[in-house]
């Protein structure tokens, strides 16, 4: 098969699949006797992302492969194609997202501690059904909390290749540069505002649906109550640790 034949395939796959696909997915679209090498999987994909160059759509690499996505810098004008505007994330389920991303693998009771509020149980609900947290042990102290920690889902939903992909907190000093949706300060809610940011930007590339899975932002914040932070009275600062740590 020639170069550009593979090309028209790859690109034309990437477009259908509706999901990201790794170079081994793409290779088996093929019958053996013309299944490509992945090093020429791998060019290919080389090759589309320099032809998306100056484009209004890019591919882009993230945990479980590559995809076609919108731009951007064309993301505003694009969202219009749907009519009903995406449920901004509450700042109770961003802060509590962030605090696992940054934190992980973190139990309930620790994002409480760090949060100085309970967790509201809808807050935990959503996003294990969104499939960006998962349960991957127990802490081996009195009640066993469960362990809580990202997941590939995650790292796709947000446009992240791995963890290592996430804002440091040099990236976040300037928060008025970065047009998210909810407002934080640099300092405890340093994490926050990385998902705040990359909330805000997987908005179009996702199809728009940004919505929290709960009632509202409103109601994640009513639903939770103050909580102890600890001997000192003060929360420990997100920006301690950075992610992966």
């Amino acid at each position: 098969m020639s170069e550009d034949n593979l090309k028209n395939v790859v690109e034309a796959a990437l477009l259908a699949a509706g999901r990201p696909l790794d170079v081994e997915q793409i290779r088996e679209l093929f019958e053996e006797y013309e299944r490509p090498e992945a090093d020429d999987v791998k060019s290919v994909l080389v090759t589309l992302a320099d032809d998306y160059g100056g484009r209004g759509i890019e591919l882009r690499e993230v945990a479980s492969g590559f995809r076609i996505q919108v731009r951007e810098s064309a993301s505003g004008p694009v969202s219009r194609l749907w009519q009903e505007r995406p449920r901004k994330y509450s700042r109770a389920l961003l802060e509590t997202l962030a605090l696992i991303a940054y934190r992980q693998p973190i139990t309930r009771g620790v994002i409480e501690d760090i949060r100085g509020v309970q967790v509201n149980p809808d807050i935990i609900r959503t996003v294990l059904e969104r499939g960006w947290v998962r349960v991957i042990g127990h802490r081996d102290v009195v009640g066993r909390p469960e362990l809580l920690a990202t997941t590939r889902e995650f790292l796709d939903y947000f446009g992240l290749k791995s963890l290592d992909d996430l804002p440091t907190l040099s990236q976040l000093r300037d928060v008025e540069s970065l047009g998210v949706q909810l407002e934080f300060a640099v300092g405890n809610d340093a994490s926050a505002t990385a998902v705040a940011q990359l909330a805000d930007q997987s908005d179009a590339s996702d199809g728009g649906d940004a919505g929290d899975g709960s009632a509202g932002a409103a109601e994640d914040e009513a639903g939770e109550t103050k909580h102890s932070a600890g001997p000192d009275g003060a929360a420990p600062s997100v920006a301690a640790r950075g992610p992966g740590d």
